[in-house]
C-alpha cells in the first residue's frame, strides 16, 4: 500500500475547495452564470447531497471578484424572520469587510449607522467579522435597509438563499410576499433560490396562487455524468499510487445511484486507506465500515416512526425503488395491507425527507447508505 499525507484528500464531504476538486458541472455552471449575469433570478431544484451548494460555491469562485460580488446565505437552521435577516446581514456585511477595507468599514458604519454594527474578528479564521443588533419589531425595516445597501453597491451583487423552502416554515411573517415585495424592485442584485424539497420548491415558483410565481428561470441538476466522474476520480486517486477500473467505479457508482456526496464519501475512505489496486471488495469493506460507523443513528430513526412506515421504508430500500406504491404486486410481495395506509407512511416519510419522490414519479429512499443498511439489516 501507499500512502501520501503531503497530499490533502481530494474527495472532499464537506467543504467545497477549490476548482480542482470539484467534478464537472461545466454546463450547470455555464448556465447559471449566463442566468445571473443576464438579470435573471434563478431557482435551483435538486435532492441533498446530489451537489447544488457545490454548484453555487463553484460558480461563486469562479466569477471575477473585481465585477461582482457574490453571497451565500443557507436558510436551513433559520425559523423565523429574525434569525433569517440576522444570517443575511451577517453574511453580506461579513464579506464587505473582508478582507479589511477602513473605506469599507467607514461606508457602513455611516450607512448603518442606526443599527449600531458590531466589528469583530472571527476566532476560528482570524478574518473581520460584523454583526448588527436587530432591534425587536424593526426586522422588515433592517432587511429593507439591506437589500438597499446592496442595490447601491458599485457592483452588481448575486446573493445564493440555499435551502430557500424553509422560509414557508416561518410563522411569524408571510415570507415569500414580503421577499417578493422588496426583491421586485431590485436591478443590482440577482438571486440563486436553492430548494432541496422539490414538490414545495416547485409550488413556491409554479403556482399561480403563490408570490414568486414564474418571476425566475427553473433549473434542476441531476447526478453527475458517469464518465466523467471515473476520469475525475482516476485521476486524483493515480497521483496517490492508486488505481481504480472503469468497471469498478461503474459499481460504486450504481451502488449509490450516482450521488455525489456518497460517492465522494467512499472515494474519500478509499483514498485514504492507500489501497493501490481498488477492487469491488475494497469498496464493500469501505462502505461496511461506514454502515457501522453509523448504525446507532439509523437505528434511532427506525425507532423514531411508527411500525408501518418502517415496513414501507424497508420495501422501498429493497427494490431500490418504487414507482408504482399502490400495485399490488408491491403491496402483497412486502404484505404492506391496504394502500390507503401504505399512502399515509408515503407522506409522512416525504415530509420526513426518509424517502424521495423523483419527476418519474417514483419513490427511493433518500439518504443512500440509510437505504443499503435497510436492506442489509
Amino acid at each position: 500500500m501507499k500512502t501520501n499525507t503531503a497530499i490533502l484528500n481530494p474527495f472532499s464531504v464537506s467543504a467545497y475547495m477549490g476548482p480542482e476538486y470539484f467534478c464537472d458541472r461545466s454546463v450547470e455552471t455555464k448556465q447559471l452564470g449566463d442566468a445571473l449575469s443576464n438579470g435573471r433570478n434563478v431557482t435551483l431544484i435538486s435532492p441533498r447531497r446530489v451537489g447544488k451548494t457545490g454548484l453555487i460555491k463553484h460558480l461563486f469562485q469562479s466569477l471575477n471578484h473585481t465585477d461582482v460580488q457574490c453571497f451565500y446565505i443557507d436558510l436551513f437552521s433559520t425559523s423565523n424572520l429574525q434569525e433569517f435577516t440576522r444570517l443575511f446581514v451577517q453574511e453580506v456585511l461579513t464579506q464587505r469587510v473582508t478582507p479589511f477595507s477602513e473605506r469599507v468599514w467607514s461606508e457602513i458604519t455611516h450607512f448603518f449607522g442606526t443599527l449600531r454594527p458590531v466589528f469583530g474578528v472571527d476566532p476560528i479564521s482570524g478574518m473581520p467579522q460584523c454583526m448588527i443588533d436587530i432591534q425587536p419589531q424593526r426586522e422588515e425595516w433592517t432587511l429593507q435597509q439591506i437589500f438597499t445597501y446592496l442595490e447601491n453597491s458599485e457592483k452588481p451583487c448575486y446573493v445564493a438563499l440555499d435551502e430557500f423552502q424553509t422560509i414557508t416554515e416561518y410563522k411569524d411573517v408571510k415570507m415569500e410576499a414580503l421577499l417578493r415585495t422588496y426583491i421586485q424592485q431590485l436591478h443590482n442584485v440577482h438571486f440563486i433560490f436553492a430548494g432541496s424539497k422539490r414538490h414545495i420548491m416547485t409550488e413556491m415558483f409554479a403556482s399561480a396562487k403563490r408570490p414568486f410565481y414564474r418571476s425566475t428561470q427553473m433549473m434542476h441538476i441531476d447526478v453527475i455524468d458517469e464518465g466523467k466522474y471515473y476520469a475525475f476520480a482516476a485521476k486524483h486517486l493515480s497521483a496517490n499510487g492508486q488505481r481504480i477500473s472503469e468497471e469498478t467505479f461503474h459499481e460504486l457508482y450504481t451502488l449509490v445511484d450516482g450521488y455525489t456526496w456518497n460517492i465522494q464519501s467512499l472515494l474519500n475512505r478509499l483514498y485514504q486507506s492507500g489501497v493501490e489496486q481498488i477492487d469491488y471488495n475494497t469498496i464493500l469493506q469501505t462502505l461496511n465500515q461506514i454502515l457501522q460507523e453509523e448504525m446507532s443513528s439509523y437505528q434511532m430513526i427506525c425507532r423514531l416512526i411508527t411500525d408501518r412506515q418502517l415496513q414501507v421504508l424497508r420495501a422501498i430500500a429493497k427494490e431500490g425503488r418504487v414507482k408504482e406504491p399502490g400495485s399490488n404486486v408491491f403491496l402483497q410481495k412486502y404484505q404492506l395491507g391496504a394502500y390507503s395506509t401504505v399512502r399515509s407512511a408515503l407522506l409522512n416519510l416525504a415530509d420526513k425527507e426518509l424517502v424521495y419522490l423523483q419527476d418519474d414519479g417514483s419513490y427511493l429512499v433518500y439518504e443512500k447508505f440509510f437505504g443499503i443498511w435497510l436492506k442489509q439489516y
